[in-house]
C-alpha cells in the first residue's frame, strides 16, 4: 500500500531527504535501508556519517532544503501522485533485482502498470518515416500480445511507441530524465498528460529536477530494468537508446534490434548491436516467444509478492485454482481487464502477467483495444 502521507509523515520526509541528497547514489541508500530498515533509521544513521563520505551529502542529510521538501509534499498530495519505494511490495520487481536501480520512484498515474509485463521500444529521435511506422506496427503488434509500452518520452521512435500503445487502449508508462512535473521535450506535454491518464509517468528524480545531460543514462537505466526486454527500432551510432540496450544486456534482459539499409546512418546502431549479440527481429511474435520464459518467470514472482502483501483471508490460493478461475471467467467472447478484475477478484497486475502466460501457452488470445479471448481447445 502507498504511505499516508498524514499517518507516515516523518517517514516520507526521510524518503525525501535522502531521495534528493546531492551526491549519494542510489546503491548507498539501498545499503542503509539493507542494514538499518525504515528510511527514517537509515536516515539517521547517514547523518551521523555512516557509509556517507562526501561532505555536501552530510551537510543536505542534516540541514536539508524545506522549500524542496515542502513542494515535493505538495506534489504527493496530488490524487494520483505517488512516491513508489523499494521497501514496498508492489515496488516493480524486475527493477528491485536490477543492478544500479533506483531506491524509489515518483510515479504520476497508475503505479500499478509498474507491475505489467513490459516491452521497451526506443530508438533515435530524427527517425525515418519507415522507423516511425515500424515503432508504431511493433508497439501495437506487442500490446495486442498483453505487454505494457515502455519508453522514454523522446521525440521520434519513443513517442510514435506511446501513441501507438494509447491507440491500442493498453498501458503504456514513460521514464522521464526530469522530474516527474517536468515535460522534456515541452512539445510532449499533451502526450505525456494522455499517458498519465493511460499508464505512468515515473522518474527517480524529485519534482522540479530539470533535464540534465547525465540524468538521461540513468533514465535509460531505468528504461532497462523494468523491463523484459529492450526493442531498438532505428539509433546512430552515438544514439542514447545503445545505452538502453547496453543496460538491459547487462541485467540479463534479451536486446532486439531491427536492421535496416547499410546505406542507413539509422541502422547502424542496430547493425552494431546485432553484431554483438542481439537478436535481428522481423516480427513481434519473435519478441514474444524469447520473452516467454521471463515473462513467466515475473508472474510467478509477482504472484508471490502480491500474496504475501495480503493477509490470511484475502491470500490469493495457488497457482491451478488461479488460473481455472480465470479461464472460467473468460469464456470465449473478448473482454477488457477491468470486467476480469470484477469477475476473478483478482488485481490488474496479476491478470496482466497471467493472461500473457496464457497467451503464450495458446490458451487466449489477445485482440485490439486490449480485449482478451479464449482460444477454444484443439
Amino acid at each position: 500500500m502507498p504511505m499516508d502521507i498524514a499517518s507516515n509523515r516523518d517517514e516520507l520526509e526521510a524518503w525525501l531527504i535522502l531521495l534528493r541528497a546531492p551526491q549519494l547514489a542510489a546503491s548507498r541508500v539501498r545499503e542503509l535501508l539493507e542494514r538499518h530498515g525504515a528510511a527514517a533509521g537509515a536516515l539517521e544513521h547517514a547523518r551521523r556519517g555512516d557509509g556517507v563520505d562526501r561532505a555536501v551529502t552530510r551537510t543536505w542529510l542534516r540541514k536539508p532544503d524545506r522549500n524542496a521538501l515542502a513542494g515535493d509534499f505538495a506534489w504527493l498530495a496530488i490524487d494520483g501522485h505517488r512516491l513508489l519505494t523499494l521497501d514496498e511490495a508492489d515496488f516493480p520487481p524486475l527493477l528491485r533485482e536490477s543492478s544500479g536501480g533506483p531506491a524509489g520512484l515518483f510515479v504520476a498515474g497508475d503505479a500499478s502498470a509498474l507491475l505489467q509485463p513490459q516491452i521497451a521500444i526506443v530508438g533515435s529521435r530524427n527517425a525515418s518515416q519507415g522507423g516511425l511506422a515500424n515503432a508504431k506496427s511493433f508497439a501495437r503488434a506487442l500490446a495486442g500480445a498483453g505487454l505494457a509500452i515502455t519508453s522514454g518520452l523522446a521525440e521520434g521512435i519513443d513517442a510514435a511507441a506511446h501513441e501507438a500503445a494509447l491507440e491500442a487502449g493498453v498501458a503504456t508508462i514513460a521514464v522521464l530524465g526530469t522530474g516527474p512535473d517536468v515535460i522534456y521535450p515541452a512539445r510532449n506535454r499533451e502526450l505525456a498528460a494522455r499517458i498519465e491518464t493511460a499508464g505512468a509517468l515515473v522518474s527517480e528524480f524529485a519534482p522540479g529536477t530539470p533535464g540534465r545531460p547525465d540524468n538521461f543514462p540513468r533514465r535509460n537505466r531505468i528504461i532497462a530494468g523494468l523491463t523484459l526486454g529492450t526493442l531498438v527500432v532505428e539509433a546512430g551510432l552515438r544514439s542514447g537508446s545503445l545505452i538502453t540496450a547496453r543496460s538491459a544486456s547487462d541485467q540479463g534482459r534479451d536486446v532486439f534490434a531491427i536492421p535496416g539499409s547499410i546505406h542507413h546512418p539509422l541502422a547502424r546502431g542496430c547493425h552494431q548491436l546485432i553484431r554483438n549479440g542481439a537478436m535481428l527481429v522481423e516480427s513481434a511474435a519473435e519478441i514474444v516467444e524469447a520473452l516467454r520464459p521471463l515473462a513467466a518467470g515475473l508472474g510467478a514472482a509477482l504472484r508471490e509478492r502480491l500474496e504475501l502483501a495480503q493477509s490470511p483471508a484475502q491470500a490469493a490460493p495457488v497457482r491451478d485454482p488461479v488460473y481455472s478461475r480465470l479461464l472460467a471467467a473468460l469464456g470465449h467472447e473478448a473482454v477488457g481487464i477491468d470486467a476480469l478484475a470484477e469477475r476473478t477478484g483478482l488485481g490488474a497486475p496479476a491478470l496482466s502477467a497471467m493472461l500473457l502466460d496464457l497467451e503464450l501457452d495458446g490458451e487466449v488470445a489477445a485482440e485490439r483495444g486490449g480485449l482478451y479471448v479464449r482460444r477454444p481447445p484443439g
